[in-house]
């Protein structure tokens, strides 16, 4: 009983998330993508490349390209996620069908078009994810062809993408080969903001003298969690023997938070090594916890 009443929440979140991110999806494409003819990336833009120049309905398309990859994701991710996926492609194409999304007088401008129906692309595929689902499935082939070749997954979805604008580009084109490209990159920086927010966090490393009042400072000013690495500093070129022992300070902070902490420990010690690194995922200790899909 504890199990149903804890998933509950959560199985009407993912539907709220998944029919947003059709609605998106459909806007961007019937209202700014499809006018113009331009294309996005991945599965997407295989279906929109389809419906160009063979003309079968973009609905019938959507479906067809995404079967495949489908049930790769049943073998490559899990039964439940293609299943998952499945039914919000099918509704994705419904969406499609019985709705016509215009936007008259955006979409004559090419230039915004091709950025806003990124946008309105990223948006739907990025609340799509964030249910559990996925609305290309362009990373399950990345992510087959990655055990089978040295490629890294970015790699594959570039060459995959590139094949795509090069045939826009031959039979639509150079220019609108290029705004596609515009399109693609705005999508693909949206899906980022949408599934990481604007509380993506950031891993920040210090190495100080004044250790002492930079860990009382980060804790009871900035309020962070911190965790002290046991290390030696110096070993400078004309000092190379010689060396202290030295608290390396570890935190994670949003990214708003950057500069006010950069702020803090300069103004304690000037001289203090201070380095970041972007944390992809975090969970746990005193950050405050975050859906992840």
């Amino acid at each position: 009983m504890q199990i149903l009443t804890t998933s509950v929440p959560s199985v009407i979140k993912d539907t709220i998330y998944i029919i947003a991110g059709i609605l998106f999806c459909s806007f961007a494409l019937k209202g700014f993508l499809m006018p113009n003819q331009f294309l996005d990336g991945g599965v997407t833009g295989m279906s929109l490349l389809i419906h160009e120049y063979t003309h079968i309905n973009i609905t019938y398309a959507i479906i067809l390209t995404n079967i495949p990859f489908v049930v790769l994701s049943a073998f490559q991710v899990s039964r439940h996620f293609a299943v998952k996926t499945m039914a919000c492609i099918v509704g994705l194409s419904i969406s499609l069908y019985f709705f016509n999304f215009e936007v008259a007088h955006i979409a004559d401008d090419k230039l915004l078009a091709a950025i806003f129906g990124g946008v309105f692309m990223g948006i739907g595929i990025g609340l799509a994810m964030r249910g559990g689902c996925a609305l290309d499935g362009i990373e399950v082939l990345a992510l087959y062809t990655l055990k089978r070749s040295s490629f890294t997954i970015s790699e594959i979805i570039l060459g995959i993408n590139v094949i795509i604008f090069l045939i826009a580009a031959l039979f639509s084109g150079l220019a609108t080969a290029l705004y596609s490209v515009l399109t693609y990159y705005t999508a693909s920086r949206t899906i980022s903001f949408v599934i990481e927010g604007l509380e993506e966090y950031t891993g920040v490393t210090i190495i100080s003298g004044k250790s002492e009042e930079i860990k009382e400072q980060l804790v009871m000013k900035l309020g962070r969690g911190i965790t002290i690495y046991k290390g030696e500093r110096g070993f400078l070129r004309d000092s190379f023997h010689i060396s202290q022992p030295a608290d390396i300070i570890f935190t994670i902070i949003t990214r708003l938070e950057v500069r006010r902490l950069r702020n803090l420990v300069h103004e304690i010690d000037e001289k203090a090594f201070v380095f970041t690194n972007t944390i992809k995922e975090a969970a746990g200790g005193v950050l405050k916890k975050r859906a992840r899909h």
